[in-house]
């Protein structure tokens, strides 16, 4: 890893994603975790405030990136849930078959190289009727837009941890196997539109 990756992207992926509508996302979504909960991407521990002690039992935090470690210590120690980090990729979770009650990932599956093995994993460890709570970034509508993000992602794949722009979260997540509640998909208010379509819901392992 070099100075880049190491001290320049986790930074930037902290405050991006540390903004006002990212964080109106996040408020909205993960108060939703309940029992043993699973996040995949914790990075700088931007979704921690959101876990209500009241009904996260234990939290286990998986995130690859040491540097993103090292950023959420402090909001670690403000939390008044118990954490565990992993220190892994998601393509390979290192807990046993339906022993997580909620998954969480947000702006993480953008990233992982083979994502559909990634949410084969989610659904492995989460017991059946388990929550799966998801947010990203992805392929918009509208096909003028899907052009540019594709034609895009190859160079923002270099520069931005590996981000794919063009991936369609919520048939992704279908063909996974979870049964979908509720989606919520839009443009956010700021950004260009190519880097902008948000989808967030919730699943369940069936």
């Amino acid at each position: 890893m070099g100075f880049y990756e190491n001290h320049i992207l986790p930074r930037a992926i902290h405050l991006v994603c540390g903004t006002e509508a990212f964080r109106r996302i996040r408020a909205r979504w993960v108060p939703g975790a309940t029992g043993r909960v699973l996040e995949i991407g914790a990075g700088s521990g931007l979704n921690f405030p959101f876990y209500s002690p009241n009904r996260v039992e234990r939290l286990v935090a998986l995130e690859p990136s040491a540097a993103l470690r090292r950023k959420a210590g402090p909001t670690t120690e403000q939390l008044a849930v118990p954490v565990e980090w992993i220190d892994c990729g998601a393509e390979d979770i290192p807990l046993e078959d339906a022993s997580i009650d909620t998954v969480v990932v947000t702006y993480t599956l953008c990233s992982i190289e083979d994502d559909r093995r990634a949410l084969a994993e989610m659904r492995r460890v989460l017991r059946p009727g388990g929550l799966l709570i998801f947010s990203e970034h992805g392929a918009a509508p509208e096909a003028r837009v899907l052009r540019w993000q594709r034609r895009l992602t190859p160079l923002w794949r270099k520069v931005a941890g590996g981000c794919h722009l063009d991936r369609a979260t919520t048939e992704r997540v279908r063909a996974s196997g979870f049964v979908l509640e509720e989606v919520e998909s839009g443009y956010l208010s700021r950004g260009p539109r190519w880097a902008s379509f948000n989808t967030a819901g919730r699943a369940r392992r069936p």
